[in-house]
């Protein structure tokens, strides 16, 4: 790519000595190559300030150009541009580029000939030389959101159709030449919670999804996109209007596909939900920031640091027999960064392993962490609120089925929520009965278990999922929400892997994975290991789950103290580590990772349940007075769970 990008670098230079007169004494075009080398290793660090000052990209099928335009906050390089375009790579490519061997090109590629540097120069006069039309003017199209026009933009020209097509670009935070220096240094974390008036007592959102300005166009889009290259919309759901959205992200486990979603009534909001999600787990599967974290023992830390096994650990015959874990060992230095604890009152170092769930080391691999806790909101008070009421709910959602506990059913018509009423009919209407179970065991935080079982028996029998709230019926509705999600799909999914699903309910150790947990019970050979949801020993209304705090408060500050209140009385700390990003922050959001030491963890995995070896699965029921002791081994239900 080497003499294509020089013949293309000669050319913009005579041609901006032609045509720009003076101006030729300036700065005139500075090209640079995209894909032949990782932008992420060191030799291309190094490079990055030259990288950082090219306007003109070639890669192997266009040029890009850029980034031109935006607003004096919202800068970004070259450099930049290359570490978003880098990540959108496939698979192959990425290996490639990224652990393989240095990438060779067949033969001299790609072309350059005189029309496609005619191409080149007009596009870079038009949109990087004439100021004269507001960039948001030249930059508009489908790809962009009002929030977009704002933003640098880069100019896609395909070399083989000319296509040009113009997308909108986000800083990149771990630039080297972008991202401010002060982020260099680790500092103690300060958490300065304040009232936040709510719109009314039963909402616990302070703004609706569409009120965020979210630069849609940046975050997806084939050629720089934060989250991905697109999204796409699944129009034959009948139970909900999907939106989906995926990129790659380098973990521990090598490159995941990571998938983010919105699942609502319509479209227009799925796609805000989704975008949502997606900025949420793209804060919390690595650490946005170039503040590096701090590297030591938990002996030399001492109580300035969260013990990780107080959040649980595998069973130690995993730790014998899987060779990608080990336990965790005090005298081992690893990773940490700032949180905060809500009950002490002070900055406390935390596991990162345990904060940043895709970005593992080698020397800290004592656990699998996953999004559990992490939340997106307006603010922090809102994002902690909710990442406590998903601790919360996976928590009783794991004692209830590991603890093989009776739960109360819930009578729907009792609901008087509309969209209760719709999601019932909905189900009916793929042949799905729904349920929905009173989930509280020793916290007065209202959780409710969601059960979808299919009338026929057929593949695709059973789909749980769960939701909280301190609202009872938006409790339902969200449990009852996330079951339609997976209906539609799950029979499909049983039966394009029966024998495998089959097999791994003789042997649970072959359920390893995520989606083998809820597809498991897509078999109808499961029902008799859900006995206690489909023959509940007792019913209640909606009106019978009372919550805790003042239903009628205004402030969701009061909101969040009563679900800490509620789990300190039970003997928890509550830790956040503030995760949000730059880019999060300019459109007025913030994202959180929430921890609750010795509540249950959601794991995926058989062999990884740490929920099994934690002593409240034995207690918490006791506690609670729905046992008259301690539960033994013999009463625990030994199936993996079915949470999605």
């Amino acid at each position: 790519m080497e003499f294509a990008r020089l013949t293309l670098q000669q050319a913009l230079t005579e041609r901006f000595r032609r045509d720009t007169g003076d101006a030729a004494h300036g700065r005139g075009p500075a090209v640079e190559t995209v894909g032949a080398v990782d932008v992420f290793g060191a030799p291309a660090t190094r490079l990055a300030p030259r990288r950082a000052a090219a306007d003109v990209h070639l890669t192997a099928q266009a040029v890009l150009v850029g980034p031109w335009g935006g607003t004096p906050d919202a800068r970004a390089c070259g450099h930049c541009l290359a570490m978003r375009w880098q990540r959108l790579r496939t698979r192959s490519e990425r290996e490639a580029l990224e652990h393989g061997a240095p990438v060779i090109p067949a033969g001299t590629w790609p072309l350059v000939p005189d029309y496609v540097l005619d191409a080149v120069w007009s596009v870079y006069q038009a949109v990087v030389l004439d100021r004269s039309a507001p960039a948001g003017r030249r930059a508009t199209g489908g790809w962009h959101a009002a929030a977009d026009l704002h933003l640098p933009q880069v100019t896609r020209i395909d070399l083989q159709t000319l296509h040009v097509m113009t997308f909108p670009l986000l800083t990149d935070p771990l630039c080297p030449h972008c991202a401010p220096v002060d982020e260099l240094t680790p500092q103690p974390a300060t958490l300065d919670l304040v009232s936040r008036p709510k719109p009314d007592p039963g909402s616990y959102r302070l703004t609706s999804t569409t009120s965020y300005p979210l630069t849609t166009g940046a975050m997806a889009n084939p050629v720089c996109g934060s989250l991905g290259a697109g999204t796409w919309l699944d129009v034959t759901s009948p139970t909900t209007s999907p939106v989906t959205g995926s990129v790659l992200i380098r973990g521990y486990a090598g490159l995941v596909n990571f998938t983010w979603s919105g699942q609502a009534n319509s479209f227009r909001t799925s796609k805000d939900l989704a975008f949502l999600e997606g900025l949420e787990r793209y804060a919390g599967t690595h650490q946005r920031r170039r503040a590096k974290p701090i590297v030591a023992a938990l002996t030399d830390l001492g109580d300035t640091a969260l013990d990780p096994r107080t959040c649980g650990e595998y069973p130690a015959q995993t730790y014998l027999t899987d060779p990608t874990v080990a336990p965790f060992d005090p005298d081992r230095p690893i990773p940490w960064v700032w949180g905060y604890s809500l009950r002490d009152d002070r900055p406390v170092l935390v596991p990162a392993r345990l904060t940043y769930y895709a970005s593992g080391q080698a020397s800290d691999n004592f656990v699998y962490e996953s999004s559990n806790g992490c939340a997106i909101g307006s603010c922090l008070e809102e994002a902690i609120l909710f990442g406590l009421l998903e601790l919360i709910e996976r928590d009783a959602f794991l004692l209830g089925w590991y603890g093989n506990l009776e739960l109360t059913e819930i009578d729907l018509d009792s609901c008087r929520s509309p969209a209760v009423r719709a999601m019932v009919d909905r189900a009916a209407f793929r042949g799905y009965d729904v349920h929905a179970f009173d989930s509280r065991v020793d916290l007065a935080v209202p959780v409710v278990t969601g059960l979808a079982v299919r009338r026929d028996g057929g593949a695709g029998t059973l789909a749980f999922a769960a939701g909280a709230s301190l609202n009872p019926e938006t409790a339902v509705e969200g449990a009852l929400s996330e079951v339609l999600t997976y209906i539609p799909h799950l029979s499909r999914q049983v039966d394009e892997r029966r024998d495998e699903l089959e097999a791994m309910a003789d042997d649970y150790t072959r359920c390893a994975n995520l989606g083998d947990h809820p597809q498991l019970f897509g078999l109808p050979r499961m029902t008799e290991h859900a006995h206690t949801y489909l023959a509940p020993a007792d019913h209640c209304t909606i009106v019978d789950i009372r919550t805790p705090g003042d239903p009628d408060t205004r402030d969701l500050l009061r909101d969040l103290r009563t679900c800490q209140r509620e789990l300190e009385r039970a003997g928890f700390d509550v830790i956040v580590v503030d995760q949000t990003t730059p880019e999060q922050r300019r459109m007025g959001l913030h994202t959180v990772c929430t921890i609750v030491p010795g509540l249950l963890p959601i794991d995926f995995g058989w062999t990884r349940q740490r929920a099994l070896q934690m002593p409240r699965l034995r207690h918490a029921p006791h506690r609670a007075g729905l046992r008259d002791g301690d539960l033994a081994a013999p009463d625990l239900r030994m199936v993996p769970h079915p949470f999605p």
